[in-house]
């Protein structure tokens, strides 16, 4: 009984430290979402008295703003592109190939979600400044492609796992090459956890803050460093309407994910189960 007794209060802790969690999650992102509605011109105590798209207006007629938001979209496709195809090659070998280094090979490219991105970013600021690459475009592209990586290495090794290398063989005996393997047998068994490696790369790379502060110029910078700036400089409410613009745009990569391959398959069953 005592046992039983125990057992409740712990449940009813546990339950506890997951609703305050969800509560400093939430609340934060629900005050931000309200006060980008404010109708004064001014920031002020929350909740607002009144509604306006005002701060919308005022983001979407800020040139520094938009600068950052379209090289923020550019740069997050690019090096979701770049770092798909990377990934998704890499993963390949480390899943199916046996080779002397496989290890140190694999902790490599997985390194960067382990190394903090002031350290990144800093390291890629001194060493493409010492090989002369001073475009700010070429040197985000660089640094968010390493930063994303990771994710798409990860998710398409837990979409390879499952799958039989039998499959690739028969296809090979019957007079596949090994590209017609790859392509009509292995990527659309492993499509799961590719697609949902680009989906985290672009989200992530949209988000990310630490790497891209070392690496713009003046004229080429992302909409999260230009936030900062803003909050530095000018801070007012279209800071949260930007910021509420970021949540949507991640709310909508998850519709699209679950849309194109299902959140189940992403979350619960992403590796084929033969």
């Amino acid at each position: 009984m005592a046992k039983r007794h125990g057992d409740d209060i712990a449940l009813c802790l546990v339950a506890l430290v997951l609703a305050c969690t969800l509560i400093f999650l939430v609340v934060p992102i629900i005050i931000s979402a309200g006060m980008s509605f404010d109708a004064r011109p001014y920031l002020a105590p929350f909740p607002p008295p009144d509604l306006s798209l005002q701060w919308y207006e005022r983001f979407f007629s800020d040139p520094y703003m938009l600068r950052g938001l379209r090289t923020s979209l550019v740069l997050a496709f690019t090096a979701t592109c770049v770092s798909t195809a990377i990934g998704t090659v890499t993963a390949f070998v480390i899943d199916r190939y046996e080779f002397r280094g496989k290890e140190v090979m694999t902790a490599f490219f997985l390194s960067p979600l382990v190394v903090p991105g002031v350290v990144v970013g800093f390291a890629l600021l001194l060493f493409l400044s010492f090989v002369g690459v001073f475009d700010g475009f070429a040197r985000l592209l660089a640094g968010h492609v390493i930063i994303t990586i990771p994710y798409t290495i990860r998710t398409t090794l837990a979409g390879l796992v499952g799958i039989p290398p039998s499959l690739s063989e028969a296809a090979l005996s019957l007079g596949a090459t090994e590209r017609q393997a790859f392509w009509d047998i292995t990527f659309p068994l492993a499509k799961t956890g590719i697609v949902a490696g680009a989906v985290f790369a672009f989200a992530f790379s949209m988000d990310d803050v630490a790497v891209s502060m070392f690496l713009t110029d003046p004229t080429t910078y992302t909409l999260p460093v230009a936030l900062i700036s803003m909050m530095r400089a000018n801070f007012d409410l279209s800071i949260a309407a930007a910021a509420l613009l970021l949540i949507g745009v991640t709310l909508a990569l998850i519709l699209v994910l679950d849309r194109v391959v299902g959140l189940d398959k992403v979350i619960g069953q992403g590796i084929y189960r033969g």
